[in-house]
């Protein structure tokens, strides 16, 4: 099998590389422009509430929507938390990343907690519909990132 890969660090250095210039850094920022994370986590509400309603809607039963509702619960609450601390960081590039491992602990053991007290917290359990909206409200964000302007739009560099 055939790989594209360099094999030594001369041919690394061969490659052409090019930088952008500021004009063509600035149109690829406008074709580009960033996703507030909070409209993700805004998203992922909505999709779980409407996961909840479907579950219902499907098993005409109050449990299930309520297990499917707060599957949406577990991801939607740790991700705003997640986002609130990552928007509120304003230092260098190396701590921002250590504070974005922090944060995502924080969300992983907020996540599993939450799962841990669902049995106590929501009256006659599913856990199938508890996961699949945890799938599907998980999912949310990479068809916010999708569906973002200028996603699709070709690079004429």
């Amino acid at each position: 099998m055939k790989t594209n890969a360099p094999e030594t660090e001369a041919e690394v250095d061969g490659a052409k590389f090019k930088p952008l210039t500021a004009l063509e850094a600035q149109q690829w920022r406008q074709r580009n422009p960033p996703v507030s994370i909070w409209r993700i986590v805004f998203l992922q509400a909505l999709v779980g509430l409407a996961v909840a309603l479907v579950a219902w809607l499907v098993s005409g039963r109050s449990h299930v929507a309520w297990s499917a509702a707060y599957g949406a619960l577990a991801v939607v609450v740790p991700a705003a938390l997640f986002a609130r601390g990552m928007v509120r960081q304003r230092v260098s590039a190396g701590a921002a990343l250590v504070g974005m491992f922090g944060w995502e602990l924080v969300k992983i053991a907020l996540t599993v907690a939450m799962l841990a007290a669902a049995p106590r917290l929501v009256p006659g359990l599913s856990w199938l519909a508890l996961l699949v909206s945890m799938v599907v409200t998980m999912k949310t964000y990479w068809i916010a990132l999708m569906v973002r302007p200028g996603v699709r739009k070709p690079v004429d560099i």
